[in-house]
């Protein structure tokens, strides 16, 4: 297909998004154009003037019989009205066929955080000794205070942390820098771990602070798997991940009473909608102790 490859050249030279990114636009992409070719009987690629609004529409009703969710739908639609955005500016369509298409309404999903009793648990189940173990604390230290994400995490090299200021620069989406505040908690773990981080290395000589156990970079994954074996060892009910750290960050910053904005810079998020779920999660939270405990409620 000559139009998506050049979209997802777009996407990674001007857009500069991520292999996932881009993953998954081709896959939706390409599940829209055999769906086109597989009722039009035809060859016609996806972004052909004949691909209109009507097909489109189809194609999300056949989504739905095949119980699809609202928010894959929705994805679906979003890939679907960038790729024709595209074509459209580079003229190789008049109109975007699926501008018009209303996105499902998605049902407002709440994300799951710890109280701050388990985030103490949780850290505390990685106490022994061995330097796997002390890497893991500082993983789970550097979570809960900075509330970054994992990518970001992963992406932390030793020259990254300012020690004298309690800082540490992070590469976030789309490649921005910024700062973030580190707590004195997470300070004395990743201290504690440095002084045996070498025994990691081995002949590597890899910059990165969190290394796995051949001496390189740990990957995002790595840092789940993590994260998930000191869930079960503390047998929570709650799906842990370390986006679940971010959560957590977030609702106790505002909890504690701070203002909204700039939770939004600590997080990195570009718009402040993104980070007024929180909002909605105090308050449920608020009105879940208040209807069990007032007496009236």
């Amino acid at each position: 297909m000559k139009y998506l490859d050049d979209f997802l050249l777009y996407l990674k030279i001007e857009k500069d998004t991520s292999y996932h990114t881009q993953r998954a636009y081709r896959a939706d992409l390409s599940l829209t154009d055999e769906f086109i070719k597989k009722v039009t009987n035809t060859r016609l690629e996806l972004g052909h003037p004949e691909v209109d609004t009507s097909l489109i529409r189809q194609y999300l009703a056949e989504l739905q019989k095949e119980n699809y969710s609202r928010s894959s739908i929705a994805r679906k639609l979003a890939s679907l009205r960038a790729y024709f955005k595209f074509l459209c500016k580079k003229g190789y369509l008049k109109t975007n066929p699926a501008k018009g298409i209303f996105t499902p309404k998605l049902a407002q999903k709440l994300p799951t955080f710890l109280y701050p009793k388990e985030v103490v648990n949780l850290i505390e189940t990685a106490n022994n000794l061995t330097v796997l173990a002390l890497r893991d604390r500082a993983i789970l230290e550097i979570l809960y205070s900075t509330g970054i994400r994992v990518s970001e995490l992963v992406g932390i090299n030793l020259t990254d942390i300012d020690w004298t200021s309690e800082i540490v620069n992070v590469s976030g989406k789309g490649n921005k820098e910024r700062v973030v505040p580190i707590g004195s908690y997470a300070l004395a773990a990743i201290k504690e771990y440095l002084a045996r981080r070498h025994e990691l290395l081995k002949r590597n000589s890899s910059q990165a602070l969190i290394l796995n156990a051949r001496g390189g970079r740990l990957t995002s994954r790595g840092i789940g798997l993590i994260v998930q074996k000191y869930a079960c060892l503390l047998s929570i009910s709650k799906h842990i991940s370390p986006h679940t750290f971010r959560h957590t960050f977030a609702t106790h910053l505002l909890d504690a009473g701070a203002d909204l904005r700039l939770v939004q810079e600590l997080l990195g998020h570009a718009s402040l909608s993104t980070t007024q779920i929180y909002t909605h999660l105090t308050t449920e939270r608020l009105k879940s102790v208040y209807d069990r405990t007032h007496p009236r409620a």
